[in-house]
């Protein structure tokens, strides 16, 4: 598997399927979810912010019975509230770039990610607004304060500093 690069958001599509990423690679292998990730893509339309905000429940349903993704109701269900999210959030602040830059520090918009998206704990946070070149804090310092071993998070960020060389 590629270590994930880090991308300059072009659309609300890019953001959903960062943050996709991070929800569905959660407790699970990184490799797994990169192996099928073509479908979930297909699954999740591209990552299309409006068209993944009018899911239902039967759409819940039939991406439960999709081969190739996680049939994780509560993961494909933060997805859809993550669209949601997003949207409300472009809308409110003009823009989803302004909301992530209208906190005053890293600590404050984690909270805020945290409480206002759905399965976005600290580790995904700082994937997500790693991968999109948001300001995080320096690895070395912060993952201090995260229970557990994270190497791959840690291959991330070096591969990172690697291509900004």
């Amino acid at each position: 598997m590629a270590v994930p690069e880090q991308i300059v958001p072009a659309k609300l599509a890019d953001y959903l399927a960062i943050m996709t990423r991070a929800v569905f690679q959660a407790g699970v292998s990184w490799a797994q979810i990169d192996a099928a990730w073509d479908s979930y893509t297909s699954a999740f339309e591209n990552f299309e912010p409006d068209v993944v905000a009018a899911f239902d429940d039967d759409d819940v349903e039939r991406l439960m019975c999709l081969p190739g993704i996680m049939h994780s109701k509560r993961k494909i269900t933060a997805t859809i509230k993550n669209a949601r999210t997003i949207l409300e959030l472009d809308k409110q602040y003009d823009g989803f770039q302004k909301y992530l830059r209208s906190k005053s520090s890293y600590a404050e918009l984690s909270k805020d990610i945290k409480k206002r998206f759905g399965f976005m704990g600290e580790l995904n946070v700082y994937y997500f607004l790693f991968r999109i070149h948001e300001p995080v804090p320096d690895f070395e310092e912060w993952i201090k304060t995260i229970d557990g071993h994270h190497p791959r998070m840690k291959e991330m960020v070096e591969a990172a500093r690697k291509k900004q060389r």
